[in-house]
């Protein structure tokens, strides 16, 4: 569906900042009999010039990116650990007494309800993916396979189901149209239940040049001046902010009824303020970031043809669907990158979506590179210790943002500009 008016204000004020071309989803990953098979849609960022809300200029269908979804949160280590402090605070900050009922959003395999069930809680989920909510079942945790919007909501309260806690962790991106989406929250939400959404955060994403969060499943990029705009329309307040590095930065944003005795913290107006400074309210920031972008392309393409003209062997780390988006845009294929190494056996033995390099398992490898391009570079730290063994032994990583750096043994970045031959198209930067 191709937008025409804001998501969140509607207004009709849009303006395209970043094209990424046509993009498969990033999600689904082809076998070779499928290469020829893949459907591409539009990938573009639009900004609202009224209410500053970043959002997809053309959505896909939802079912064609969530029926059928390989992400399985409890295979990601960092993740896991992540949501174990994350429940564990949400739990002491609010203090959830036992046998509290948290609904989770986007539940996936239930690693988080799972986390909330061993402090004592109740717990529900919704989520889309079949696969995922058959993991989830296999493991006790109950979640409803279906997509969230005030129906659902509405079908869970006539069940009697009414949270004391509403979860979304990387999720409340992940629709196109947020106000049922909100809706369907205050139908569930008594003026002492809290909805806490975890989110990649806009002014991380341009201030650290992560292009490669735009994707058909992120229908939006939230900052917060929109969000509290939003909320505010559907009687909602935004209570507290806290700010995360997972993902490469992300806010955890609690929200409360209007209703409600909690007074807003001080956080939530001091986080905007710092957003009016990055300049989010202005067009300006937008074009320069995408200006910034196309140099790191050009830095990283220029690299790595370097590298194979000195006839090295570059595997890609990991396959995100954030991972996808790069490889599509800067045009990234198996004659730059052999393979894709990764431990989701949902991906293992097929091939990156658009780009078509094969992906195989990190327990078969025989061999190992001379570089790794880094495509879950928001793991970067964990990476770095897990292979210690292949940076100790000369092996590099190359991470693409917030500018193409190489890192070595001594895990310090070093620009990728030092490694290119100098000439005056790279000294201008």
């Amino acid at each position: 569906m191709k937008r025409t008016s804001c998501i969140n204000c509607s207004s009709s004020n849009l303006k395209k900042f970043i094209d990424l071309g046509t993009q498969p989803n990033g999600n689904s990953f082809p076998s070779g009999a499928d290469l020829d098979k893949e459907i591409l849609h539009p990938c573009s960022m639009i900004v609202c010039t009224d209410c500053w809300q970043v959002q997809l200029a053309q959505t896909p269908p939802a079912e064609t990116l969530f029926n059928d979804h390989p992400y399985i949160t409890g295979i990601n280590k960092p993740v896991v650990r992540h949501m174990q402090k994350l429940a564990q605070d949400i739990v002491n900050k609010l203090g959830l007494k036992e046998n509290s009922l948290v609904l989770d959003i986007g539940a996936n395999d239930g690693t988080l309800l799972s986390i909330f069930r061993s402090l004592g809680m109740r717990t529900f989920g919704v989520d889309p993916c079949k696969t995922t909510c058959e993991i989830a079942t296999k493991s006790g945790v109950n979640v409803l396979q279906n997509f969230w919007n005030e129906e659902t909501a509405r079908s869970i309260k006539e069940n009697g189901m009414l949270p004391d806690l509403i979860t979304a962790t990387a999720v409340f991106y992940h629709n196109d149209d947020i106000h049922s989406f909100i809706r369907g929250l205050n139908i569930l939400m008594k003026d002492d239940s809290f909805f806490i959404a975890q989110c990649v955060y806009l002014k991380d994403a341009i201030e650290k040049l992560q292009f490669d969060h735009f994707y058909h499943e992120h229908s939006m990029i939230h900052a917060l001046a929109p969000l509290q705009r939003i909320f505010k329309q559907h009687g909602l307040k935004m209570i507290d902010v806290e700010f995360d590095p997972i993902h490469g930065g992300s806010f955890i944003l609690y929200i409360s009824k209007e209703t409600s005795s909690v007074e807003v913290n001080e956080s939530v107006h001091l986080a905007i303020e710092k957003e009016k400074q990055a300049g989010l309210n202005e067009f300006s920031t937008y074009q320069k970031f995408t200006k910034s972008v196309e140099l790191n392309k050009t830095l990283l393409i220029k690299f790595l043809q370097k590298l194979k003209a000195e006839c090295k062997t570059i595997f890609g780390l990991g396959a995100p669907v954030k991972g996808s988006t790069l490889l599509n845009y800067y045009g990234i294929g198996p004659e730059m990158i052999d393979k894709i190494v990764e431990i989701n056996d949902h991906k293992i033995g097929r091939f990156t979506p658009g780009t078509h390099i094969p992906i195989v398992s990190e327990s078969d490898l025989d061999t190992t590179p001379d570089y790794y391009l880094v495509l879950t570079w928001n793991f970067l730290d964990y990476l770095v210790g897990k292979y210690n063994k292949f940076l100790d032994s000369g092996g590099k990583f190359i991470v693409p943002h917030p500018t193409p750096m190489v890192i070595g043994a001594d895990a310090f970045p070093v620009n990728i500009e030092h490694h290119i031959e100098s000439n005056s198209e790279f000294i201008s930067r």
